[in-house]
């Protein structure tokens, strides 16, 4: 496969900053307009009421917000990574679960204090007006979606039960909108606000459309993915090459994963997010995966010539956000994937990789490190044997700066199990090695 060539940024503004900056500038310039609209629409029959309306157009706001930030829209994606944007679309989770049941428990209690009444009559009394009741369904899917989001109930559901569960998203979605729709002060309070909050919604369901549909299907299509070959790399360890159609302008660069399904092979809803394990340059792709599950492990037996359908690709481990002559690449067990497809990219000979596995036997992919990393006049250093056999952590502080002395000159990239990531990134922080250069992904279905 073809390497292209990587790219150091001299300039002061890295590509996850600006991202940021528009991530923030656009959210500020949606809560100026919506407290505005806030303002202007007048109060509402009580104070009670009034402080209702205040939450509700606020909920609204971090329901089109999450829109985005699942949306898996190429631009932000390649910049600022999945996994982050997945931890943002937690907390803006979380945010919206508390601003839906604090809307929903004042306009309770703001029509029982109208009407002088419990709040228990009130509340049956608003299930009654269809309205009302699209928010209260509205409001109940998005309590199960946080209550199956918290971390004691995923771990104790299937991720294909939890997903499930998840896309109820998506009827809150037409749920809330509607119950929007229908509240005419929110709508027709002016004809900026009329125009404004169909911009928004359009905005959001666009993207999310794009992002989500129609980009893979249109991709799909146009490549015609297909499995070439399946190559076992050790016992539970396999390579799958795939090939298609114009892949010179499949839009991927080395470090990125894409989200693999094998149609008749697997069920279609059955997906895996894999590494490049090798840089992409128009003549094929290739994933290494390691036996971890039913799905991964069923790799062995996906015939040549099946279909494969790719969704991405995703994420920002990659050389667009070098900003350092110099690179250290650190990888664990099957992390050593993406460090592969880079080292391939790789066009300066300054680079270091530290590939931790428990043993030489375990160390995938590691004859083809050693030839590239050669090739680039870099360095290797297999860092063998279990986590305290030798009494000293294996990526402590003294260690780092031990097999590289110059560490904070170089951008770091690290890539393995989370606890070893973990450990790491507190040896880089204890080194103080900038912030800036260190690039950590995890890399997962979001």
């Amino acid at each position: 496969m073809m390497a292209a060539s990587s790219t150091v940024r001299t300039g002061s503004l890295l590509p996850v900053d600006a991202a940021r900056w528009v991530m923030w500038t656009f959210v500020l310039v949606n809560v100026a307009v919506v407290e505005a609209l806030f303002l202007s629409a007048g109060e509402g029959k009580n104070e009670v009421l009034t402080v209702a309306k205040f939450f509700g157009l606020h909920a609204a706001l971090l329901i089109l917000f999450q829109l985005l930030l699942v949306a898996r829209l190429p631009w932000l994606d390649r910049r600022i990574g999945m996994d982050r944007l997945t931890v943002w679309h937690r907390w803006v989770g979380f945010s919206l679960l508390w601003t839906v049941l604090t809307h929903a428990t004042l306009v309770v209690l703001g029509y029982a204090t109208l009407d002088d009444t419990s709040m228990g009559k009130t509340f049956v009394a608003l299930s009654g007006v269809p309205a009302s009741l699209l928010g209260m369904l509205a409001a109940a899917v998005i309590v199960v979606i946080a209550v199956t989001s918290t971390r004691w109930v995923r771990r104790r559901l299937q991720y294909e039960v939890w997903h499930g569960l998840h896309l109820l998203l998506y009827v809150a979605l037409g749920l809330a909108f509607v119950h929007q729709l229908q509240e005419t002060t929110t709508f027709t309070s002016s004809a900026f606000a009329t125009a404004y909050w169909w911009c928004l919604w359009l905005f959001a369901f666009g993207a999310l459309l794009a992002g989500r549909l129609a980009l893979p299907l249109w991709r799909n299509a146009y490549h015609q993915f297909r499995v070439v070959a399946v190559v076992p790399e050790s016992l539970n360890v396999v390579s799958v090459y795939v090939s298609g159609r114009h892949l010179d302008k499949f839009p991927a660069r080395a470090g990125q994963f894409c989200i693999w399904r094998f149609p008749g092979h697997h069920h279609w809803w059955i997906a895996n997010p894999f590494s490049l394990s090798a840089a992409p340059g128009g003549q094929g792709l290739r994933l290494t995966a390691k036996a971890v599950g039913a799905s991964s492990a069923g790799l062995h037996n996906v015939p040549a010539g099946s279909r494969a359908f790719v969704e991405g690709p995703y994420g920002a481990f990659t050389s667009l956000h070098r900003s350092r002559p110099g690179a250290l690449l650190i990888a664990g067990g099957v992390g050593i994937t993406p460090v592969r497809a880079m080292l391939e990219e790789q066009s300066t000979g300054d680079v270091v990789v530290l590939y931790r596995v428990r043993s030489e036997a375990d160390a995938v992919l590691l004859n083809e490190v050693r030839h590239l990393v050669a090739q680039q006049g870099g360095r290797l250093h297999l860092l063998a044997g279990r986590t305290g056999e030798h009494g000293v952590p294996p990526f402590g502080p003294s260690v780092l700066h031990q097999l590289v002395p110059d560490i904070t000159e170089r951008d770091v990239y690290v890539c393995g199990p989370p606890a070893m990531t973990a450990a790491v990134l507190s040896g880089l922080r204890d080194l103080q090695v900038p912030a800036r250069q260190v690039h950590a992904e995890r890399f997962g279905l979001a």
